[in-house]
């Protein structure tokens, strides 16, 4: 019966992809906790007495607005200034009455009654110069939209929504809690960025989609595409000479924490920015094979393999496009300074702040290209069927009639949201 025989073959190949799966997930799982525990920080960042951020600052209220003379001037000197009376609503002058002076300029910011600002306090000095403004409150409507933006997702995705929004608090979690701790001690930025985008991986996928061997193949699929966007961030980042010190954000790291690699955080960001999308990519395409799968068990695995690699494509089009016009919508005001400049085109490309965005978007972009056929080849390893003749009872998989010993085949591939739930992550051998 060679039919039976070939199928059983088949049966078997199937096992022991879906256990080097399990345990290659299993091996990075370990693999992310000891980095986790190695790098992770001894103590808390401190703020540098007397650095920039070593000032108090407060919330206040704008009670009235006036036109007066600038502080040093005379009505006949004609230079006036908003005259801002404030009052302090937190901090240790909580309650007090202020005034703070404002320029007037064309395009400036022009505060009226009723604003909800911050400001700083300079302890000592004279009347009316204590105060400055700093920045405007943005807590409540920031969290009226973190709000809107949770409802969205829970009205559409429901249980699965809040599995993602969760998977996302835990990902800002490692961020605050480890990676920037950790790179303000000076650590390698390339090895936390690794680690912890791995745990940010981990998490993410299997709070969102549950534990399955789709979500499994999804993971490696990502951190394989990630292992991608390192190298060839390494590679390029030392090709091109970048140093990442050209920001303002560097020019201040550089006098309060100097023991930082500045090459090296560019690299972390590269790899950072790359999982936020390559998630996506690649829990879709696993989604695409099963799914195709699931459509026709017939399916050659060549052919299934072909079908949703050009599904992929047109994924990985729209990304790819996403991508350059997020990073040109950040860059805006950039853009336009060059514009304004009588800097050749090339030049204003080849400059370090332009260079530092196109390393990468188009590295990350590679990474998204490579997630596709790493994820896909995984998939269609893992989901595909025997090709034997049907048994006498279609509801006997041909695999169990020939080898009692080989795991069942399901009738139907698991998706991703769907699969063995937790003890499907564990390999076969072994038994809760």
């Amino acid at each position: 019966m060679p039919g039976h025989h070939h199928a059983a073959a088949q049966g078997a190949t199937r096992v022991s992809v879906r256990v080097a799966v399990r345990w290659i997930a299993a091996a990075l799982f370990v693999m992310t906790l000891v980095g986790l525990v190695a790098l992770w920080p001894s103590d808390a960042p401190e703020v540098l007495e007397g650095g920039p951020f070593d000032v108090e600052q407060a919330n206040a209220t704008v009670t009235a607005m006036a036109v007066a003379p600038c502080f040093g001037t005379t009505p006949a000197d004609g230079i006036d200034c908003r005259d801002l009376s404030i009052r302090v609503t937190s901090g240790r002058t909580d309650g007090d009455d202020a005034s703070i002076q404002q320029a007037i300029v064309a395009g400036g910011i022009d505060l009226v009654e009723g604003d909800r600002i911050v400001v700083s306090r300079t302890a000592g000095a004279p009347e009316g110069l204590e105060y400055t403004f700093v920045d405007f409150q943005r807590q409540r409507p920031l969290m009226v939209l973190a709000l809107l933006f949770a409802f969205a997702v829970i009205l559409l995705g429901r249980l699965q929504g809040v599995r993602a929004l969760i998977g996302a608090a835990v990902a800002m979690l490692v961020l605050i809690a480890f990676m920037l701790p950790a790179l303000l001690e000076g650590a390698s930025p390339m090895l936390i960025a690794l680690v912890g985008a791995s745990a940010i991986a981990f998490v993410a996928l299997y709070v969102t989609h549950g534990i399955s061997d789709g979500t499994t193949v999804a993971l490696l699929g990502t951190l394989a595409s990630l292992a991608v966007v390192a190298v060839l961030g390494a590679i390029f980042v030392a090709a091109t000479n970048v140093t990442g010190l050209v920001s303002e954000e560097s020019g201040i790291l550089q006098i309060t924490a100097g023991q930082i690699d500045f090459r090296g955080l560019l690299l972390a960001g590269v790899v950072i920015g790359a999982l936020g999308v390559l998630d996506d990519v690649t829990v879709t395409q696993v989604s695409a094979v099963t799914q195709l799968q699931a459509a026709d068990p017939s399916l050659p695995p060549r052919e299934l393999y072909r079908t949703a690699l050009t599904i992929g494509r047109d994924h990985i089009a729209s990304t790819v496009n996403t991508l350059v016009l997020a990073y040109a919508g950040a860059s805006l005001p950039l853009l336009l300074l060059f514009t304004q400049s009588a800097q050749p085109l090339s030049r204003a490309l080849t400059g370090e702040v332009v260079a530092v965005e196109i390393v990468r978007t188009l590295v990350g972009s590679i990474g998204l290209v490579a997630a596709v056929p790493i994820t896909t080849g995984l998939a269609v390893a893992l989901v595909r069927r025997p090709m034997g003749p049907p048994t006498e009872d279609p509801s006997v998989d041909s695999v169990d009639s020939v080898d009692a010993t080989v795991s069942p085949v399901p009738t139907r591939a698991p998706t991703v949201e769907e699969g063995d739930g937790w003890e499907g992550f564990v390999p076969e051998e072994t038994e809760f």
